[in-house]
């Protein structure tokens, strides 16, 4: 291995080491309990060494949003392979993005931060355009199943994929931050907010006609083989915790 690559390789395992270490700061002390100085006591390291890779630690929880998206992106990309109508595989991208939630709260609540503008704005533009690419690939997986499901008949040949899309992201994008706030959900009778939000998505994709219909499919015996055929470990893990 020749010297650059070598120096690449040990600059790629700092980096590694930086946000590893910054995540667990963040998940133990909160976000105004994440420094550049403590990051360096944790890792060893320099805050000039530190600087080197991020120039700030909004860069630092934007590095750590884009292995969010990218581990979220996975799960969407698993359910859109789920072998079934096309709602079936809209429904199974719901339940991978309903396990991420679930597993990875914290990762989630990182998500909701840097989609705000005075986050976003202290960070690099590269990093900026990556995560905006991963979320317009989440989009585009389910746009693809939309026009699927128009070439197939499951959806009227004069629907909007995008606009389905929005529709159903601003659903799931409400609900979990709503559950992250200190609003008493349980008194305001969403007792599961998961379960409201399931029936949501259903109710929205009548409205827009995508067959079969939730009085038309048994979705609960859709659920249970999405459960055994595409996320096995994860609804495993999920109840062993």
């Amino acid at each position: 291995m020749g010297i650059s690559a070598r120096k690449q390789r040990e600059k790629r395992e700092r980096e590694e080491l930086i946000l590893k270490e910054a995540r667990d700061l963040r998940l133990s002390k909160g976000y105004l309990g994440l420094t550049m100085d403590r990051i360096a006591q944790k890792t060893e390291y320099s805050k000039g060494t530190i600087y080197q890779h991020f120039s700030c630690k909004e860069e630092i929880l934007m590095a750590l949003s884009i292995q969010v998206m990218e581990k979220r992106c996975e799960l969407f990309h698993r359910g859109a392979l789920f072998k079934g109508r096309t709602r079936e595989r809209i429904m199974a991208m719901g339940v991978g993005d309903e396990l991420f939630a679930r597993l990875f709260p914290d990762d989630l609540r990182s998500c909701l931060m840097m989609r705000m503008a005075s986050f976003r704005e202290k960070t690099s533009l590269e990093r900026q355009i990556r995560l905006k690419s991963l979320e317009q690939r989440c989009m585009n997986i389910f746009a693809g199943i939309a026009r699927d499901g128009m070439a197939q008949g499951d959806l009227p040949p004069e629907s909007n994929p995008e606009s389905i899309c929005f529709s159903l992201w601003s659903i799931s994008f409400g609900v979990y931050t709503l559950m992250r706030t200190d609003i008493p959900l349980a008194e305001l009778g969403i007792d599961d907010p998961y379960q409201a939000l399931n029936q949501s998505c259903h109710t929205l994709l009548d409205g827009y006609h995508w067959t079969p219909l939730l009085s038309e499919w048994d979705y609960e015996k859709s659920l249970e083989r999405v459960r055994k055929e595409i996320f096995p470990d994860e609804f495993a893990r999920l109840e062993s915790e």
